[in-house]
């Protein structure tokens, strides 16, 4: 496979045995262009067209006391499909936290679990000192990648093909743009929404296709909060305040310490997608906290909210794990969260919530054909996180109309990503497609990219594709039509 070298970052790492700075975490320092992709099994399918983009948490510089791997550089990973071929590219996310770094040959913030005053300088986001990385999420809209960072920061804009960097988008507002913007397919919008530690403490957003802000309104929360993600439906944008945040009391001396507090419900704000905050509807649901949603749809007066309870919101410490490290190791395992597939309705004409469970397994990490965002729906897939780690190691895929599932495992050593539905060209219904995958092979220590047919989803990966260098694992994940990209246009129909 041809791969040129584009640059190798002069990192500072020391060596040692942090969890998540060695293995599937261990950081990668170059970026290349590769073609002519090996193909080690099967072959590259000539009816899928489109862009595969990954975000991973990739530190350069060592960490100002003890490291969290959210703390990590944003650096971006790209493969596309087109005839039958595929390249690869991959780049740092160049953040004005990484810039600064550079030119300083040093860390300059400390990270999630470090005090803000260790900081050399003022951070970004909720936290307020610490660097925003733009590690978390990555999603295309009007022709554009848009990478974003948890705790809330700029977003950086990148060409979706050759990642370019293409800078800040001017819409962006004073408190930032939180991970897990959504886009609608059909309509060309992108709806996201940000936190923050002063009044009104949320904001919500709709960005149109042609890449400009039409709508930006309070969400007034009673204090600060720790939203994660967001969801909409064909009307409606879906807004939450659950009862997992900043402990109010810590906090008042500068010490971010998340708490849970089960006597407070959970509570879901609906607003018309262009509505005010006086037409925001609040339903309250059982205590919980949920990281990520799959997907929201309307159905008569109802609005069904699917996604990922956690039955143990505050874990108890993780037993064995490096001494300082217990709580983070406890709140990166959904094992000790029991994150479960979870159905919520809320009915406008009544104001009741009734909640459904659809799947005891722990699973979490949900994607669906983005075509079907806001609309009804009918097939899930979920990853399967390996117990006590922040890694994947298998997918289920949920038929929600019949109930039926079916899971697929890696082999041994290996390690996935999040896997998004990636449409067939000219697709008949709705799973007529591939999930898209990089995974990272211990054994062999090097990566590749998968593809599964959904169609025959039982059977695993119908073409493995070898990459040139390891890649750092990370969180989120997006694909994105080839000809719409193309086009200028979002990532869909």
């Amino acid at each position: 496979m041809p791969t040129e070298l584009i640059r190798r970052l002069s990192g500072n790492i020391e060596p040692g045995d942090h969890p998540y700075l060695n293995g599937a975490w261990t950081p990668l320092m170059e970026e290349v262009n590769a073609t002519d992709m090996r193909v080690l099994e099967g072959r590259i399918p000539d009816d899928i067209d489109g862009v595969y983009l990954r975000n991973t948490q990739n530190p350069v510089y060592q960490s100002i006391g003890r490291y969290h791997p959210f703390d990590g550089d944003g650096m971006i990973h790209m493969i596309t499909f087109k005839d039958g071929q595929a390249t690869y590219r991959n780049r740092f996310v160049q953040t004005k936290g990484l810039t600064a770094e550079q030119e300083a040959g040093k860390r300059l913030w400390a990270g999630l679990m470090e005090a803000p005053s260790l900081s050399s300088r003022p951070g970004w986001g909720a936290h307020g000192s610490i660097k925003d990385a733009s590690s978390t999420d990555v999603v295309v809209h009007a022709g554009k990648a848009l990478t974003s960072y948890y705790q809330c920061g700029e977003g950086y804009r990148l060409d979706p093909f050759t990642l370019e960097q293409l800078g800040i988008p001017s819409w962006s507002p004073l408190d930032g743009i939180s991970a897990h913007m959504k886009v609608d397919e059909a309509t060309g919008e992108m709806l996201f929404f940000n936190y923050s530690k002063h009044a009104p403490y949320m904001h919500y957003g709709v960005v149109d296709k042609h890449d400009k802000l039409v709508h930006y309104v309070p969400v007034p929360l009673p204090g600060p909060r720790l939203p994660h993600d967001m969801c909409f439906s064909e009307n409606y944008a879906i807004l939450n305040d659950f009862p997992l945040y900043w402990d109010p009391e810590l906090l008042k001396e500068g010490k971010h310490v998340v708490k849970f507090h089960p006597e407070q419900a959970s509570r879901f704000a609906i607003i018309p997608r262009r509505g005010q905050p006086q037409d925001i509807r609040w339903f309250e649901a059982a205590p919980t906290f949920v990281l990520h949603w799959l997907n929201a749809y309307e159905e008569g007066d109802e609005i069904i909210l699917d996604g990922y309870f956690e039955e143990e919101p505050e874990p108890k410490n993780f037993s064995g794990a490096p001494k300082g490290y217990e709580r983070m190791m406890s709140y990166l395992d959904q094992y000790k969260m029991k994150t479960r597939l979870h159905r919520w309705r809320f009915n406008l004409a009544t104001g009741k919530t009734t909640e459904q469970r659809l799947d005891d397994r722990t699973l979490e990490f949900g994607m669906i054909n983005q075509q079907y965002a806001g609309r009804k729906y009918r097939y899930a897939y979920s990853a399967v996180q390996v117990p006590g780690w922040f890694l994947f190691h298998g997918y289920v895929k949920h038929d929600l109309l019949t109930g039926e599932s079916w899971e697929i495992r890696l082999p041994d050593g290996q390690y996935a990503s999040e896997a998004p539905f990636a449409p067939r060209i000219n697709a008949k219904d709705e799973d007529d497609g591939y999930l898209v995958t990089f995974i990272t092979n211990e054994n062999t220590q090097r990566s590749e990219a998968l593809l599964i047919d959904s169609k025959r989803f039982s059977e695993g990966p119908v073409c493995r594709i070898e990459l040139p260098h390891k890649l750092c694992s990370g969180t989120h994940s997006c694909w994105a039509n080839g000809s719409a990209v193309r086009d200028g246009l979002l990532s869909g129909l």
